[in-house]
């Protein structure tokens, strides 16, 4: 996680999937989505190569990493951002963000949900994004239970100034929200704490693999909870990394069955470190959930 710690330290943060939505004389459209993560180094170099890309590859929906404190989606401002998504077939109903509470160089990161948050949703609103989702906490911003609460306080804050634009917040979670403290998880603490209409959560399949929960569980104790998954698998290995989907342990179709209790409406497919050329395990990872899942 060292990578995603320098990225999101450095940058505030801006992974898709099934939204079943009624069409006139069509059957219900399947939207497949990639979390931009994955191809972040050619993200940062060739934003509109790469989005036509992985439209070339068949994803037809995306979910954004990076959204900065100059008020831009990868370089592009918020209405040339949304025209080169359309150019290529692309929605973005998701993007993530940064909670701010650690500062860069003594100085508050801008677009963030403690600093500019008001701009930052105002232009979500312009791309069209649906869900604006917490993406990750730096160790600085993790403590104790009691500041869970306070988070809890702070997203249901910030979800009040997104249901005004029409966008739901979200929570994405990695493995150190079910870690126990005084034999409570923070994960669940964040659940009980904040409003279940003001946030929802964002459930990373992997991590909460990882940290030994069980996603079904989850969905049946917190129904309609999780509109938004990421799609990420892990490896055979005792180290159990990253892997493409459906090489690796996670019984999607398990959990995929269970997508109305869950209250899905758009999964992305993620994979943090690739063992080349991330375009090639993306696409890997599409064929599978083309060929099992969808």
């Amino acid at each position: 996680m060292n990578s995603r710690r320098a990225f999101v330290k450095s940058a505030g943060l801006l992974s898709a999937g099934v939204l079943l939505s009624p069409t006139l004389l069509a059957a219900p459209k399947q939207y497949i989505g990639l979390q931009l993560y994955t191809v972040r180094d050619a993200m940062q170099q060739d934003p509109a190569g790469t989005l036509a890309k992985v439209a070339q590859l068949g994803y037809n929906s995306v979910e954004g990493a990076t959204y900065t404190g100059s008020q831009k989606f990868y370089g592009m401002e918020p209405a040339a951002f949304a025209k080169v998504l359309q150019q290529n077939g692309l929605i973005m109903p998701s993007s993530h963000y940064v909670l701010g509470e650690a500062e860069n160089n003594g100085q508050p990161t801008q677009g963030t949900i403690l600093h500019g948050w008001d701009r930052a949703v105002d232009d979500a609103a312009q791309v069209g994004i649906k869900y604006m989702v917490c993406a990750y906490l730096i160790e600085s911003e993790r403590g104790d239970l009691d500041h869970y609460k306070l988070l809890a306080d702070r997203l249901n804050k910030a979800g009040e100034r997104c249901k005004k634009a029409g966008i739901q917040l979200c929570y994405h979670n990695h493995d150190f929200e079910f870690a126990p403290q005084n034999g409570k998880l923070p994960y669940d603490t964040l659940l009980t704490m904040t409003d279940k209409n003001l946030v929802k959560m964002e459930l990373d399949l992997y991590w909460a693999t990882k940290a030994g929960q069980d996603p079904v569980a989850m969905f049946q104790k917190h129904p309609g909870r999780f509109p938004l998954w990421h799609v990420k698998d892990m490896d055979k290995t005792p180290e159990r990394n990253f892997t493409e989907v459906g090489k690796g342990s996670i019984d999607f179709k398990r959990i995929f069955a269970q997508a109305k209790v869950a209250g899905l409406q758009y999964f992305f497919v993620e994979q943090d470190k690739t063992p080349g050329s991330p375009f090639d395990s993306i696409q890997k990872s599409i064929a599978h959930i083309k060929r099992t899942l969808v």
